[in-house]
């Protein structure tokens, strides 16, 4: 036989073995990939990010009801305010639950992101803390007050200051424009420090005798502080709950994704509000 064509024949061969397996090859990745996003489809996984005290304990509290559902819980904890929604804007999160929806537009806002709220579920009253005073009457001047830093937690702060006559703001302060300290009128003589919302506790069970701090609900709870101890409390009237309300974020498009709906199902019936009065006799309320 040519030798010659021998070599083109067994060229002809390898090179058509080769073709065969490539595109076997390519169905093969297609098939995984398809298999792949199947199961993501699937996922009957929810992952949710939060702060431990109350809203871990109340998603921890709804976990048997998903599981009965075939839904599966991850529930993520952390101690910032921050990790939490960017760990949901980098997906790494399905929702989370810690925040108001002011917060979570002062971030949005902050970081060009798109978050957005889908439920809201519970209100915390913020609550104004004495050490070693019982009364706002024995609050001495100059004393001490430690209130979070960040936008929409500093203007509340600073609304309750004013509520409670200790400062003077400008005669349009709200929630909706917001308020910095740089905005006050009137300090009263008081020493106004802003710190990073969840080290004020720690702060207040540190400072000196006569100190006073504004603390988030929730991380009054978890300093296991007694919102019937503070000496003032949020005033509830108006809009104040629903625009301070804790709500179930998720990424601009997910606020009617089946897993969504199911937490917000799952969250909101009379068994959760019943263990929210129970569990934090009024330190946290529901508000759906």
């Amino acid at each position: 036989m040519n030798i010659k064509k021998i070599i083109t024949s067994a060229i002809a061969v390898s090179l058509s073995v080769v073709a065969f397996a490539g595109c076997n090859s390519t169905n093969a990745s297609e098939k995984t990939q398809g298999n792949s996003k199947s199961e993501t489809s699937n996922n009957k996984t929810i992952v949710i990010g939060t702060t431990s005290t109350p809203h871990g304990e109340i998603l921890e509290h709804i976990k048997p009801v998903l599981e009965e559902q075939g839904w599966t819980l991850d529930i993520k904890i952390y101690d910032d305010y921050v990790l939490p929604n960017k760990a949901l804007t980098d997906g790494e999160l399905d929702a989370n639950y810690f925040q108001h929806t002011p917060y979570l537009n002062s971030y949005n806002s902050e970081n060009g992101t798109d978050l957005a709220s889908a439920a809201e579920i519970h209100y915390e009253p913020f609550g104004l803390y004495g050490n070693g005073v019982s009364s706002l009457d024995d609050v001495k001047e100059g004393a001490s007050i430690v209130i979070p830093a960040d936008d929409s937690n500093e203007t509340r702060a600073l609304l309750l200051l004013q509520q409670e006559g200790l400062i003077k703001l400008p005669d349009d302060a709200s929630a909706e424009k917001g308020v910095t300290t740089l905005d006050i009128v009137d300090d009263g003589g008081y020493k106004i420090t802003t710190v990073q919302a969840d080290t004020v506790a720690a702060q207040f069970g540190n400072s000196d005798e006569g100190s006073l701090a504004v603390i988030n609900g929730n991380y009054a709870l978890a300093a296991g502080l007694d919102i019937k101890n503070a000496l003032a409390v949020e005033n509830a009237d108006g809009d104040a709950a629903h625009t301070y309300a804790n709500i179930i974020a998720v990424r601009a498009g997910d606020e009617n994704s089946e897993k969504t709906k199911a937490i917000i199902d799952a969250l909101k019936t009379d068994d959760v509000k019943q263990f929210i009065e129970s569990e934090y006799d009024g330190a946290v309320v529901a508000i759906f």
